[in-house]
């Protein structure tokens, strides 16, 4: 059975790291589908740059497909408001916490772990990171400098600039770290 991933676009995401999870996950062989919170299957980045997702939430939803038995992990890009999109939507809420509690990866880069994840209580007892002086905004867990922070089935990172740390650390954990690091060489990481 295919690995397979989510990646969950609110307007206002960071394209950049929504888009470089999905190449590479991609190229790694994870089925990984693209998923609007919103009504509109195309989704207005940070920069403006309009994404076409491949279903939105509510047709997953539907669909019997808005669970954590249908995915192996969960990517969650940053940007702003974006991430505050994301924290507003109480389905995507519901997916991620019963993504953690059955064990599956929840990713999570810039501000989405202090502005998603935290109030979710998904960063109590772990160590994680974000962008700088976003960690301001969790209560629980511990805050790191490093770029990339594997905490268990928790994945964080910090910015854009490391987006593809980020997917080489989602990979590495879903298939393994030579698969991980076959990518990282063929994008030239």
């Amino acid at each position: 059975m295919a690995t397979k991933a989510i990646v969950l676009l609110a307007e206002g995401f960071e394209e950049v790291e929504a888009i470089t999870p999905v190449d590479y996950l991609r190229r790694a062989g994870v089925e990984v589908t693209t998923v609007a919170i919103g009504e509109s299957l195309t989704v207005k980045g940070a920069r403006g740059i309009p994404v076409v997702a491949d279903t939105t939430l509510a047709a997953l939803t539907k669909q019997g497909k808005a669970d954590a038995s249908s995915w192996d992990a969960v990517v969650i890009p940053g940007g702003m408001p974006g991430a505050s999109n994301l924290a507003a939507s109480g389905e995507t809420g519901a997916l991620l916490k019963e993504m953690a509690v059955t064990g599956k990866l929840v990713c999570a880069i810039c501000a989405s772990p202090a502005v998603v994840l935290a109030p979710l209580g998904l960063l109590s007892g772990k160590k994680f990171t974000c962008y700088p002086g976003m960690e301001e905004k969790a209560k629980e867990g511990t805050w790191s400098q490093d770029r990339v922070v594997v905490d268990g089935n928790i994945i964080t990172s910090r910015g854009a600039g490391t987006a593809g740390s980020f997917a080489v650390a989602i990979i590495g954990k879903l298939l393994s770290e030579a698969e991980g690091k076959k990518v990282a060489e063929s994008v030239l990481l």
